[in-house]
């Protein structure tokens, strides 16, 4: 199971250096869509084939005077809390500051792994300056340039070296379900209608956090884990940052899961917080049902049902095509659907097309409309057929792949979301050389 790496330390040390470094300008996972914050940082990175995400908490901060030093407080215990190993970043050039000393003073208290990195050693004589942080007492000083990047292969050794390794080794083939959703939309009341009274039929096994716990579901007919990582905490000053942090406890989730429950309020409608989520689910390649609970407390008529799924569908656009189901945890509407939708988007996603049936579909589909032509030049798809892939992608083989833009790329995903079940799960779309 992934990892999760968060950055921490104070403002211009050169963080997002490093976390551009470390995920290599992949693309970061959370687009600057409408999100919470303006320079959100969540990316995945791989050294020595382990994968890992990283998060840079210097996107969290609100800067303002004397709140400032308390917010970076409450950053690095939310970090601590969430993350499987740290790296603390400091300045050579600057030297140790009085918030390097707090930061330093929180994060010896932590029993997971603390990597000290100083940052900006680009020539002897600052490999020299950067042992005065060996005062902080974190052990071992890791210099580095994240501008040039020497140095960051050792970090990155002994860094995936302190990964432990995961303990799920249960069956892989049975699903597994996530409930997220900003706090109070009611995860905790869902998962406790659905385990009911009845916990002696759910087997807790730890994962591989010690907040994730995978609970085995049978009955009705159904057998999948629920990754539960709601409810396990004690509400503590740190959450004043609820954004931050909601965020960072569902990466994990996510990560975990074959399909997201994505659990909205009614009486509060469809908020940016929500889309993030959304957005996290869709890039991860999970499948989403979304859940529109506490529809019990909404004054209904007729149409409220239908206005409700519309404004979601807008909001949530392009990629519409997603179950939603009206719930109330605590009068138990409709629970049973919620698992129905669930289990189907689990099918779908796992699900293979032939290329032959692929084929007489979709290429009837591009001969209704071909794509445009480019500079003059005309493309021609050829065939197409299902990727070897966890997730479904699918490959077009055509003349001139680089000339296929994004508009016809959708019109292809609409045609295999018309044709064959996709419904809750993200398709991806590829153009290849013949």
């Amino acid at each position: 199971m992934g990892n999760i790496v968060a950055i921490v330390g104070r403002p211009n040390v050169g963080k997002s250096t490093l976390f551009n470094r470390l995920t290599e300008k992949r693309q970061a996972i959370v687009d600057e869509t409408s999100g919470v914050t303006r320079d959100r940082h969540y990316g995945k990175s791989i050294w020595n084939g382990k994968e890992f995400s990283v998060i840079d908490t210097g996107g969290y901060v609100t800067n303002s005077g004397d709140v400032f030093e308390e917010e970076i407080r409450k950053q690095v215990l939310i970090a601590i809390e969430e993350s499987d190993a740290i790296l603390f970043l400091v300045d050579v050039i600057s030297g140790i500051t009085d918030l390097d000393e707090s930061v330093a003073a929180i994060l010896r208290k932590t029993k997971k792994p603390v990597f000290l990195i100083a940052n900006k050693v680009d020539n002897n004589e600052r490999i020299y300056d950067a042992q005065e942080f060996y005062k902080f007492g974190l052990g071992e000083v890791f210099c580095l340039s994240s501008i040039s990047g020497s140095g960051t292969g050792e970090l990155l050794d002994t860094l995936v070296e302190s990964f432990k390794k995961g303990s799920l080794e249960e069956d892989p083939d049975i699903p597994r379900f996530a409930i997220v959703g900003r706090p109070n939309v009611g995860k905790s009341s869902l998962i406790n209608a659905l385990l009911g009274e009845e916990r002696n039929i759910v087997t807790p096994i730890a994962g591989t956090t010690r907040d994730t716990i995978n609970s085995r579901y049978q009955k009705y007919n159904h057998d999948f884990f629920l990754v539960d990582t709601a409810g396990l905490r004690k509400k503590g000053k740190v959450y004043e940052n609820l954004e931050f942090y909601s965020v960072l406890r569902s990466i994990r989730a996510i990560e975990e899961a074959d399909v997201c429950l994505l659990m909205l309020d009614a009486t509060r409608g469809v908020e940016s917080q929500d889309l993030s989520i959304f957005n996290l689910i869709q890039k991860n390649k999970k499948g989403i049902v979304i859940l529109v609970n506490k529809w019990d407390l909404v004054e209904k008529d007729t149409h409220s049902v239908k206005e409700f799924t519309e404004v979601i569908q807008e909001r949530i656009a392009p990629f519409k095509d997603v179950p939603i189901v009206f719930t109330s945890a605590v009068t138990k509407q409709r629970i049973q659907r919620v698992l129905d939708e669930a289990m189907q988007v689990f099918n779908n996603r796992n699900q293979h097309i032939s290329t032959s049936q692929l084929n007489q579909v979709m290429l009837e589909a591009i001969e209704a409309f071909s794509p445009p032509s480019v500079k003059g030049k005309y493309i021609k798809i050829k065939y197409v057929t299902q990727l070897p892939t966890k997730t479904p992608s699918f490959g077009f083989y055509c003349n001139l792949p680089q000339y296929v833009k994004d508009p016809y790329k959708r019109y292809l995903e609409n045609k295999l979301r018309e044709k064959f079940n996709f419904k809750g799960v993200p398709i991806q779309i590829f153009m290849r050389k013949k």
